[in-house]
């Protein structure tokens, strides 16, 4: 290497063209210009939802509420009196009341059959009891046949009528009349004998203190109270009742008394 060669030429600063002082240098950054177009375009979107925004809120606060509207519902019209009254010619639906049926006659019928024929017929109200007086009730309607009835065959009457049969078993024979069960009517003390020591509870009152023996020797116990007869009883018969104990002595039907 020669230390004698010239140190490497500066760049020469080349100067603005001729009519444009103050130019700067060529190797200078030169400046990006947005188009026109692109600026305008911009400034009118800014404006654009500024002037929607503001629309906007003056919208929402010039708005006014809504007056609320209230439906009454109306009742259905009624139809005009004359239009609720039946024609001249229409005549109203006979009541129970009106409505008649001739009695037939249940005598020598099952119980169950005179019941079911008193209903074909038109008759509702039905009951029955025991004409021997013994105040059996007719459990089982098809073991009894009817005795008498309380309405006389062939009577025209109202449907409502009560029908009431007086029966008895079928193995037994009905009696001359029924035969009513005793009554401590007027306070005295009935005369139960013959009659079924069910029967002569039911005429005491409710409290009575009564006693029931086996009048035979066999010191048996008096279950079905309607299948014995009263042999005697103490207070006697016409004493007057005032809550003394009543002793009854008795006997199944079918035996005699000693």
């Amino acid at each position: 290497m020669s230390y004698n060669q010239p140190p490497p030429a500066q760049p020469t600063f080349i100067g603005p063209p001729a009519g444009q002082p103050g130019g700067k240098p060529k190797w200078a950054r030169k400046r990006v210009a947005i188009p026109a177009a692109c600026l305008i375009f911009f400034v009118g979107v800014g404006i654009g939802s500024s002037g929607s925004n503001g629309d906007q809120e003056k919208t929402s606060s010039s708005a006014k509420p809504q007056p609320t509207v209230t439906v009454t519902e109306t009742a259905a019209a009624k139809p005009a009196k004359d239009d609720a009254k039946p024609a001249k010619d229409e005549k109203p639906a006979p009541s129970k009341d009106d409505e008649k049926a001739t009695v037939p006659n249940f005598v020598g019928m099952g119980l169950q059959s005179a019941q079911d024929k008193a209903q074909e017929v038109g008759f509702s109200e039905l009951t029955s009891h025991d004409a021997l007086g013994r105040d059996r009730m007719q459990a089982f309607d098809r073991n009894w046949k009817v005795c008498s009835q309380s309405v006389e065959a062939g009577t025209s009457t109202s449907t409502d009528a009560d029908l009431d049969f007086g029966a008895v078993k079928l193995e037994e024979g009905c009696p001359a009349k029924d035969e009513k069960p005793p009554s401590a009517e007027g306070g005295k003390m009935p005369d139960f004998t013959g009659k079924s020591v069910k029967a002569a509870r039911g005429a005491l009152d409710s409290g009575a203190s009564i006693t029931v023996n086996d009048a035979s020797a066999e010191d048996r116990m008096v279950l079905m109270e309607s299948n014995w007869k009263v042999c005697s009883q103490t207070p006697a018969a016409g004493t007057s009742l005032n809550g003394q104990p009543v002793e009854l002595t008795a006997v199944k039907f079918e035996e005699s008394c000693r």
